[in-house]
This record gives C-alpha cells, structure tokens and sequence, in this order.
C-alpha cells in the first residue's frame, strides 16, 4: 500500500486519530502545517537531548583545525563521524597526551549525533566519580549512562578512583558492550591503565571496549598553546 505524505506524516506525529482522507485541496492546505508541526517537534526534541547529553560547551567537527597537527589519523577519525549510532555499534577510544584534539573530536562526534536526534552524553571520567558518588539513586544514574546510544568518558586517566568507583566505570563498560557505542579520551596507553584500575578491572575493560573497538594514539603540539 503507497502511503501518502500527508498520512505519513500524521503517523509521525502520533496523533490519536486516523488520518482522514483530505481531498487534494486540503492537502495542500494541512500539509504545510503538518510539517512545520514535525520539524517544532524535531527541534524541541534536540534541545533537550543536548541539554540532557552534559556537554558544557559546544564542538564542532568544522571547526577542528586538522591542518595544525598534521598526526591527528583523519581518516580513521572521520569514520566514525557520520555512522549511524543507532544501529552500529562501535567503539573508539583516542589517546594522546593534553591539548591534542581528543575531547574536541569526541565532544563534536557527540553533538553530531544530537543533531540527528541520537541520545549521546559526555562526561569527564572526574565528573561521572563526582555524579555517581554524590547521587541519591546510583542505579538510576548508572542505568543512563549504560543505556545511552553513544556515550563519551573524556579525560580518563586524569583521576584515580578508588575500588567501588572503579567498579562502577567497569558496569558501565561491560553493560554497554556489543550493545551501545563508547567513546573513551585518554593520555594513557593501554599498558598503563593499571595505573588507573587495579589489573584485573583494567583488562576487563579493555577487553569490552576491545570488542567492535579502535584505538588511536597520536601525538603533536597542544592546540590550547596555539591559542
């Protein structure tokens, strides 16, 4: 059956009733409305997902100076920036020492996402120890951010949590494993995050994140310095 655009998009809007069948006048006449109605919808549900997602400030991919350093892998990066985070699931994880691109890249693949209407958030690893052990509901909290299509733990390896959170890190991991997407910013090579976890837990979860992972490292100048 050819389903008309106007009854499309009444099905899109989720109105209670059925669509009626409107003469090709009327068509002319709802269907505007109809549309306008849904890209309202389209808007308002962006704006909270971004507001929902904890990005602080704004990045975007065409801003990102590629030229500047000229080891950031653009290529394997750019990959990622336009899959669909609703039904591939991969996982990235860039490392590089401070100030080389790595939370404007993840930060801007985040926000991408939002735009097309894709739940994704994005936390320092500092902040989600802070939220999970300030939280009056830890499970709710853990529950978000192992369920969320895309989600980006930026600067890990920055702070260094004590058992219990590091088990928490780990259950979001392992949660989100062959399920949802993650995107992991670190200044540590794999063989140093036993810095961060005790070695068990550390190769626990790189081992999740192994599974449908990349792994990129890069070096190069600080673009804070060149500021």
């Amino acid at each position: 059956m050819i389903t008309t655009p106007t009854k499309k998009i009444w099905a899109q809007l989720k109105f209670v009733s059925e669509c009626p069948d409107f003469t090709e006048d009327q068509t002319k006449i709802i269907l505007p409305v109809l549309q306008q109605e849904a890209s309202a919808r389209e808007v308002r549900k962006i704006k909270k997902l971004i507001t929902r997602s904890g990005i602080k400030r704004i990045k975007r991919l065409e801003d990102f100076d590629w030229k500047f350093n000229p080891k950031v892998p653009r290529n394997e990066i750019l990959k990622f920036t336009d899959m669909s985070w609703n039904t591939d699931v991969k996982n990235l994880v860039m490392i590089g020492s401070s100030g080389v691109g790595k939370s404007h890249l993840a930060s801007a693949m985040c926000y991408r996402a939002l735009q097309k209407g894709i739940p994704a958030a994005f936390i320092t690893c500092f902040d989600l120890v802070q939220r999970l052990k300030k939280a009056s509901n830890k499970h709710t909290l853990l529950n978000y951010y192992s369920n969320v299509n895309l989600l980006c733990l930026d600067e890990l390896g920055y702070v260094f949590p004590n058992q219990d959170q590091a088990n928490d890190i780990f259950q979001i991991i392992s949660k989100r494993s062959e399920l949802t997407s993650t995107i992991v910013t670190t200044n540590l090579i794999p063989s140093q995050w036993g810095k961060v976890f005790e070695a068990s837990t550390a190769t626990a979860i790189l081992d999740r994140l192994n599974m449908n992972g990349t792994f990129l490292a890069w070096e190069g100048p600080s673009y804070r310095g060149k500021k």
